[in-house]
């Protein structure tokens, strides 16, 4: 197998997965987190829980892409063993 056959290990659709993924997770997270505030007012609750959903999200971007890569470069090996 050529180097030019070989899949990318970041591509345009895993990048763009990855994103979605990470806004949905992100929404989540400010809906689990909301009522952890402490505080009555619903603009605080929503800032507070919005910025701790926030680093939490970006954890989760980086989980994700490293996953990807480590498939992809699982499966290149795979392939190039048998």
């Amino acid at each position: 197998m050529s180097k030019d056959d070989e899949q990318p290990l970041v591509s345009m659709f895993g990048i763009i997965t990855d994103l979605f993924l990470t806004v949905v997770f992100f929404l989540f997270m400010t809906y689990v987190l909301g009522p952890h505030v402490p505080s009555q007012d619903p603009t605080t609750i929503k800032v507070v829980s919005g910025m701790t959903a926030l680093c939490m999200s970006g954890v989760f971007w980086i989980a994700a892409n490293m996953f990807r890569v480590t498939r992809v470069d699982y499966q290149r090996r795979k392939k190039t063993n048998n």
